[in-house]
């Protein structure tokens, strides 16, 4: 059927301010929830990159275009830019339901309240209308150009507009997708799902510390009764407590701590060089190591091997080495593997780790954005880097000669707080909040940010609520269990096998 030349003035100046409505309404509902349009423009898997100018181009685009429709001298012009957008919108949908790692809770288009296939045909119906009215569109009197070339132009300049969209759309989702891994500047990824609370048990107190987790078991240490471990399993059907036997001597010890790495825990106070080694199946201790080193962490490698950090007798700095005990006990020091920034000490301040599934041990800093990853022979393998943006550490050292002794003199900005590993994965409880999240999440829950160690790539992020207003205070991770101790309660979240 042929429409009358009248019909298609109508048809067009409708679809005009159909869009017109439409970009103004998006537009205003954009500034009007400016911040969190900005958070969901920082969790989309294609954009986060761009969070920052896409979330005020866009709808200053859009007010663009409906001036445009508005008035008919460049209409045309408007209608070429309402399809591309148009079709923009559509191709992001479409690489987010097929080729994204995940798929964010909200859209943040144009309707917030359609869900993202809703959204979709939405978009796709308004691309239509968008093809639609440049074919109704009547050119002004006296043009010289012909109807045959005028169908040329315009069929051309649609498929360059098209292809142009789609192109921009997928390009930016590259390059999002590569800064997000290798050159974040501090934006974070929330896939859904990706831990999910299991179980969680009251322990009426938070005397308790993760001593170990391995094989669906959890060891609790006491610091109040600092020889007793809880072991229990991660479904919480079981609980046994132990106690542990250590040899009479004469050491005096301030602050023991209980290791456990089975088939062995160990006893360790690194203010006294004395290493206290046993088996969990009867929890009789012995003297494993003694007046070899002292040392401020100590995490075991393999029967005989247990990485340390120390105190470099020439410098008074920290140092990361090993302790190898075969025939005779063998203490070795890297001094290149933590640099200095201000004194040495509290500087590189962190915690340090073993990962058994690649033969590395890692040791993050605490206020700056960085990890280490050495091998067992402490032969540096690579520096990495966490997706925050404090690459020195902030904080002030003063030395009080009446005790000679250094201290910090403000408050400090930890970056890192606590880390576990496993796989190819480093777990870290980050201290600062991202660009583009909410501060209320934020101050009612832990975050861990977590990096690809073989790809050297930040990977995602997933939330530990408070509980009672408490904070995560340390966690591990066996497999696919993430076990975190949140103020009183111990609880153990199910981890998402794959996130790309």
């Amino acid at each position: 059927m042929k429409l009358s030349e009248t019909t298609k003035s109508i048809l067009l100046d409708c679809i005009c301010y159909l869009y017109v409505v439409l970009f103004v309404y998006a537009a205003v509902s954009k500034l009007l929830d400016f911040e969190n349009f900005q958070v969901q423009l920082g969790q989309s898997p294609l954009l986060s990159a761009f969070a920052g100018w896409v979330s005020w181009g866009v709808p200053i685009v859009e007010l663009i275009i409906a001036l445009l429709l508005v008035f008919p001298r460049f209409r045309l012009l408007g209608l070429y830019a309402a399809f591309s957008l148009m079709v923009m919108f559509t191709s992001y949908i479409i690489i987010i339901l097929n080729f994204s790692p995940f798929v964010p809770c909200s859209c943040g288009g144009i309707l917030e309240n359609l869900k993202w296939r809703e959204h979709l045909i939405f978009n796709i119906l308004f691309v239509l209308f968008g093809v639609f009215a440049i074919f109704f569109y009547k050119y002004a009197e006296g043009e010289t150009t012909t109807v045959s070339e005028k169908k040329y132009l315009r069929n051309r300049a649609l498929a360059v507009c098209t292809i142009f969209s789609i192109s921009t759309i997928t390009l930016l989702f590259f390059l999002s997708e590569d800064i997000i891994h290798k050159r974040n500047n501090f934006i974070r990824r929330f896939p859904q799902r990706s831990a999910i609370l299991k179980n969680e048990l009251n322990l009426k107190t938070k005397n308790y510390y993760i001593a170990g987790a391995e094989s669906g078991k959890i060891y609790l240490g006491n610091i109040k009764a600092p020889l007793t471990v809880t072991v229990i399993d991660t479904s919480f059907h079981i609980r046994q407590n132990h106690t542990i036997i250590l040899p009479e001597t004469d050491l005096t010890f301030r602050n023991l701590k209980i290791t456990i790495k089975p088939p062995f825990f160990y006893v360790t106070d690194g203010t006294t060089p004395c290493i206290f080694r046993g088996l969990v199946a009867d929890w009789k201790g012995f003297v494993w190591n003694a007046g070899t080193a002292y040392f401020t962490a100590f995490e075991p490698i393999n029967a005989s091997v247990v990485a340390i950090r120390a105190q470099s007798s020439a410098t008074h700095e920290s140092v990361l080495g090993t302790i190898t005990l075969i025939d005779n006990p063998k203490v070795m020091l890297a001094s290149n593997l933590l640099e200095k920034q201000i004194d040495g000490v509290f500087d590189t301040d962190g915690t340090l780790l073993y990962n058994s599934q690649l033969d590395k041990i890692i040791y993050t800093y605490s206020y700056r954005n960085q990890y280490v990853v050495a091998d067992k022979d402490l032969k540096l393998q690579f520096r990495g880097n966490t997706i925050d943006t404090t690459s020195k550490a902030k904080i002030k050292v003063t030395y009080i000669s009446s005790r000679k002794e250094s201290k910090l003199s403000s408050p400090v900005r930890t970056v890192n707080r606590s880390t576990a590993t496993f796989g190819s994965k480093l777990y870290i409880n980050s201290g600062l909040i991202g660009k583009y999240e909410p501060e209320k999440i934020w101050k009612n829950s832990s975050i861990v940010d977590v990096y690809d160690i073989e790809s050297k790539s930040y990977s995602h992020s997933f939330y530990v609520y408070d509980k009672m207003d408490e904070k995560m205070r340390e966690f591990r991770v066996d497999n696919t269990l993430f076990i975190g101790l949140v103020g009183n309660y111990l609880e153990v979240y199910t981890l998402k096998k794959s996130i790309e």
